[in-house]
């Protein structure tokens, strides 16, 4: 294949040879005829070579537009390349970007969960505890109408004492036999035993009435919370161990009735009154052996919710 260079020389001996056919040509007007044929074959020949020079031409400027366009096409193919990695870039940032804000989401719905869970828990315990007072005074109060009743005599009682005459000492009516009142108490303690305890609480019950003031007065109390605990009637146990605490804050039974009280509010699902009254417990008797139980029932509460937590 020629060069540039080669297609320009041939071009120019072209053109020259044609300048000199032609001065020929009028140099010589009368040529011969064999000269006539020789110069047509050299113009037939100049015709092919400009043909063949026009060919290598364009197949020289075909070559070159194909490396043109091959350049194009790389230049075009390193672009899409870029793009195609900056895409890339960026869908693995938007991946990212996407995977925290569905961390960031999760992490909003659980703690929404969680303060929900609690309030709502907050709201039955505040509900629990309305309810647990209400029953607490209107406890109270039916105790101090029953003891206002017990002390306090009937105005037909008061008449028939008016009417009669003033009788001697030995003929007053003979208080019961302490004998009669032990065989009461032990008959009502030997029904909780046998866990016959509506019979047992029944039985102390009207023992109170009785033996109001009596040294075993208060542990009666105490046996009557513990008829409704052993029934788990929670309710009912903490509104009879309260009755016990606010007659006899200073009982041999206080510490007992406030642990058993506890475990009441804790039976009820109320764990964090439950909570408070075992610790009221540590602080009022903490060398008693039901400090000790109220610190392993603490323990076992907060074990319970840091496992629940997690």
């Amino acid at each position: 294949m020629m060069g540039r260079g080669e297609i320009r020389k041939f071009c120019l001996s072209s053109f020259a040879r044609c300048l000199l056919f032609a001065a020929c040509c009028f140099i010589g007007a009368c040529a011969s005829t064999a000269d006539l044929e020789l110069l047509r074959q050299d113009v037939s020949r100049l015709q092919r070579d400009s043909i063949s020079t026009k060919s290598d031409l364009d197949s020289l400027k075909e070559k070159t537009t194909g490396v043109a366009k091959e350049e194009s096409f790389n230049v075009v193919r390193m672009n899409q390349a870029e793009m195609q990695s900056q895409l890339a870039n960026a869908a693995k940032d938007i991946q990212v970007l996407s995977g925290r804000f569905d961390e960031n989401k999760y992490f909003i719905d659980r703690t929404l969960k969680d303060w929900t869970s609690e309030i709502d828990l907050l709201k039955s315990q505040m509900a629990t505890l309305e309810r647990q007072v209400k029953e607490m005074k209107d406890g109270l109060a039916a105790l101090q109408v029953q003891s206002k009743q017990t002390r306090e005599p009937s105005k037909e009682q008061e008449i028939e004492t008016k009417s009669e005459e003033p009788l001697k000492e030995e003929d007053q009516a003979v208080k019961p036999a302490a004998s009669d009142k032990v065989g009461k108490y032990e008959a009502a303690y030997n029904a909780f035993k046998n866990k016959r305890y509506k019979e047992s609480r029944e039985k102390f019950e009207a023992f109170v009435k009785e033996f109001p003031k009596d040294e075993l007065t208060d542990n009666a109390y105490f046996w009557i919370a513990e008829t409704f605990y052993n029934e788990k009637d929670y309710e009912g146990a903490i509104l009879s161990y309260e009755t016990l605490l606010k007659k006899y804050p200073n009982s041999k039974k206080a510490p007992a009735a406030l642990l058993k009280q506890g475990h009441s509010f804790i039976g009820i699902g109320d764990k964090k009154t439950g909570k408070v009254v075992l610790e009221q417990l540590i602080e009022r008797y903490p060398k008693s052996k039901e400090a000790e139980l109220a610190k392993k029932s603490i323990e076992d509460i907060t074990k319970k919710t840091v496992k629940k937590k997690k």
